[in-house]
């Protein structure tokens, strides 16, 4: 008690959001008894984090460590049998240390993990056959060579080769923050467990998994663990604007079928029904819109008839999961700002909410349980289970409980302004721990990025909006037109008029904040990253030609999108045309019109740029090009460049700092906490 009392003076910082502990790929028993998840804890001293395997119980037992030995065991999954748990980890030291991430198994019961494989190209994304004696995984590799030996000698070689030139003749040479231009792809191998022999599911065939992010949700085993289904992009110069097929391949004979040949859509993420009969998968139209949502669909093997089951107006995500009696699908999807888990019966077009978000990041369905990871704006993530309807839900740990104990979270709004075109624009505001509304406060704009994204109710990590309201902030993060979870014709309504939409919504919730009679009009900050960054460009730009100037008095720009022309350099330039309505060579006039850099000569509010140098989504010049251009200009202005960060800031120290910066810039231009009084 005396502990709960003394946390309850304390607030969300830094340093406690980083001792928080993040449960990840949960797994459940073929029972649905207990449930195995990695967890990560960080080190803010060693600037790392360990995960480890923990076990918990879906009944009420405590939780147990399963891994102690390695530093990084993860993507666990439950044998069919419960004779064992795989996980992916690097472990080992000296000669014996795995240079890329192995397969193990262990027990559950206890006992020393096994290692499976030792491929030098590595495994990720496992998932096991029906009989518990086989996994199949992904590994990339050169599709020329046939023997393992011969990929570990070509990888030796390019590793050791002092020539460390990218070369290609893709558009597509590079993701994230890697390149993609050494010849390797993605395929799937089956492994047998006792012996770890290991084969190549594709070779001697031309198929590969999509190169961006591939992931178990790609392919998927038949029951009789005799066929694999898995998405494939027939393109020789592959880009993620283009139809992608459902495939079936017979693991005996080596022959492959496209199921999916003469649909009109795009297809992936394919999943056998318990029975084999039936394949679900996601569709969805490429040819009436790129950023159209995804649907479900199933796919009957005996006469190949594909069938559109949902015709819900909303993004159906990946992975689908069968029900028991393959009656139903589970799956999660946005709506309103919330990511939930959803059940879609046969028969019907509309799904029924099973769990309701916050926001439920992964989940697991088997032995008529639910098993999720899920939190929302004010809780950080903790592992949940149901029964398979939804019922009893419950946390079956508290990992985090005692750290979060008595600290001092400020009130959660969920509202709905009058944006663009007076059309209804939600927004979440989120209050100082000691919000007093007779006192005037400093509001800051947390702006999400995508565009085609949203800010959901989640407890973010790398942009904690308690974290910044402790700091004495009203925060406000407006889901845009352009945001998911409101349906196609609101996520495509900022396409090729990138910024005014958005611009309007931002203004429309400062408007209304402000006639509520809390917030100083003299105190207001806009801040975003990657789109988001985009946006407080665009809106520096904008606000600065306007008569009277720009009523915001300071920006944070984190890996935003400057200059359109420039950001071909990135690793997804052919996406511009589609979303500008125009390439700049083609109608240089109307990517202007939606471009930061183009109104750079009215640019005067302060401004921090943040920049990872190893992002290639949004390119470093970005950040360097934008920072440059406001020191030239006069623009009291600062740049945070991170040599050893992506699109995102992941490394504990990195994150102090960010935050450090972010804090100080705003304290120096608008000041923190509130005036006295109304005035």
């Amino acid at each position: 008690m005396a502990s709960s009392k003394r946390n309850q003076s304390k607030r969300l910082s830094v340093e406690l959001l980083w001792k928080l502990k993040r449960p990840t790929s949960p797994t459940l028993s073929p029972d649905g008894a207990q449930t195995c998840v990695a967890l990560t804890a960080f080190d803010m001293k060693e600037n790392k984090g360990t995960t480890k395997l923990w076990l918990l119980s879906n009944l009420g037992g405590a939780p147990r460590e399963l891994t102690t030995c390695g530093e990084k065991d993860g993507q666990p999954q439950w044998s069919p049998d419960g004779s064992l748990i795989a996980f992916v980890a690097k472990r080992g030291e000296g000669k014996d240390a795995d240079e890329e991430p192995q397969l193990y198994v262990i027990p559950p019961d206890g006992g020393e993990a096994r290692r499976v494989t030792a491929l030098a190209t590595g495994v990720s994304a496992i998932k096991w056959f029906a009989d518990s004696k086989r996994i199949a995984f992904i590994s990339w590799v050169w599709p020329d060579l046939k023997r393992e030996k011969d990929q570990a000698k070509r990888l030796k070689e390019r590793k050791d080769d002092k020539v460390k030139a990218i070369v290609s003749d893709k558009t597509k040479f590079q993701h994230w923050d890697h390149f993609l231009a050494d010849g390797r792809v993605p395929r799937v191998h089956i492994v047998d467990v006792e012996t770890g022999k290991t084969r190549d599911a594709f070779a001697g065939t031309r198929y590969e998994l999509p190169v961006f992010d591939p992931g178990p949700a790609d392919f998927d085993v038949s029951p009789d663990g005799r066929h694999l289904a898995f998405t494939f992009n027939p393109n020789e110069d592959r880009r993620g604007d283009q139809e992608t097929e459902v495939v079936e391949i017979d693991l005996r004979r080596g022959k492959a079928k496209v199921l999916t040949a003469g649909s009109p859509l795009t297809h992936s993420n394919p999943a056998y029904s318990p029975d084999g009969t039936s394949i679900a998968l996601l569709v969805a139209d490429f040819r009436r819109s790129y950023d159209d949502d995804s649907k479900v669909a199933v796919i009957d093997r005996a006469s190949g008839k594909l069938v559109r089951w949902s015709a819900w107006d909303r993004n159906v995500n990946a992975p689908l999961r069968w029900a028991a009696d393959g009656k139903s699908l589970y799956f999660a999807a946005d709506e309103f700002s919330r990511l939930s888990i959803w059940r879609l019966a046969r028969g019907r077009k509309v799904p029924e909410k099973v769990v309701a978000g916050g926001t439920v990041s992964e989940f697991d369905l088997g032995g008529g349980m639910l098993a999720y990871v899920r939190n929302d704006m004010s809780t950080p993530p903790a592992v949940w289970c149901a029964d398979a309807g939804g019922a009893n839900a419950r946390p079956v740990e508290s990992f985090n409980a005692a750290m979060m104990d008595g600290i001092r979270l400020g009130r959660v709004e969920d509202v709905t302004v009058k944006g663009w075109n007076g059309e209804p624009v939600q927004m979440w505001v989120i209050y100082p721990p000691d919000f007093d509304p007779k006192k005037k406060w400093p509001l800051v704009h947390n702006i999400h990025g995508g565009p085609h994204a949203s800010w959901g109710d989640n407890f973010h990590f790398r942009w904690n909006n308690h974290l910044f309201a402790a700091q004495g902030y009203v925060v406000a993060c407006v889901n845009y037109h352009g945001s998911l979870g409101w349906g196609n014709a609101f996520l495509e309504s900022n396409v090729k008029r990138f910024g005014a939409p958005e611009h309007a919504d931002v203004e429309a919730g400062t408007d209304h904040l402000i006639k509520r009679g809390f917030i100083d009009p003299k105190r207001l900050a806009a801040t975003g990253g990657s789109y988001g960054g985009f946006m407080v460009a665009y809106m520096n730009g904008r606000n600065g030609a306007r008569k009277g100037g720009d009523r915001y008095k300071a920006y944070v720009c984190h890996a935003g999108c400057y200059d359109w022309p420039s950001m071909h350099a990135g690793d997804a330039g052919y996406w511009f045309d589609h979303e500008l309505g125009a390439d700049y060579w083609s109608d240089p006039a109307k990517v202007a019109a939606q471009n930061p850099a183009a109104f750079a000569k009215h640019m005067k509010t302060p401004t921090l740029v943040i920049h990872g140098a190893l992002d290639y989504r949004v390119p470093v010049a970005q950040g360097m090009m934008y920072y440059s251009t406001l020191r030239v200009r006069g623009v009291p202005s600062r740049l945070v460049l991170f040599p050893d960060e992506n699109h995102w800031i992941l490394k504990p120290q990195n994150s102090r700092l960010w935050y450090r910066e972010y804090f100080d810039w705003l304290e120096r231009y608008v000041g923190k906490g509130p005036a006295k009084g109304r005035k």
